[in-house]
């Protein structure tokens, strides 16, 4: 059986290689059903000016092409918002492990109505993360969720 926590140190790591990079610290990490990593990423937007390079699009991009995503795990440090709820649902991702969704609220309720099964941990680092980011540069995180 996996260990949601124990997946969810991989996205949280890459949570705070976004933020040492001056970028937003959100994180996010493929895996099997097996536990096996697949591809890791973070939040990229303001490091490489791209606004589409969201931590699940690059953990998904770093996971590399594969024939099915079904039996999948997306680990994610925030709630997904909807460009990357939208990829979970494309490529059919079978599960999402969600750190927390008490700074924002995506798109994990809307998944798990189209069958994708959600684990909400509400980890006390990820809200300590984002509510101290939040709070130092409101700026950037309205920018981040489209509230400019």
């Amino acid at each position: 059986m996996i260990d949601a926590q124990k997946l969810l140190v991989t996205a949280f790591e890459e949570a705070q290689l976004g933020l040492a990079e001056g970028g937003i610290p959100i994180g996010a990490a493929l895996f099997d059903t097996d536990g096996q990593l697949l591809g890791r990423g973070h939040n990229r937007r303001v490091q490489a000016g791209d606004p589409s390079l969201h931590a699940e699009t690059d953990a998904f991009r770093n996971a590399g092409r594969r024939r099915d995503y079904r039996d999948t795990i997306m680990v994610t440090t925030l709630s997904p918002c909807w460009y990357c709820s939208g990829l979970v649902r494309q490529f059919g991702i079978g599960a999402v492990i969600v750190g927390e969704s008490t700074t924002f609220s995506g798109g994990h309720e809307w998944l798990a109505e189209h069958g994708v099964s959600i684990t909400l941990l509400d980890d006390r680092e990820c809200v300590e993360m984002m509510t101290r980011f939040i709070a130092e540069r409101p700026d950037l995180w309205n920018e981040d969720i489209g509230v400019a």
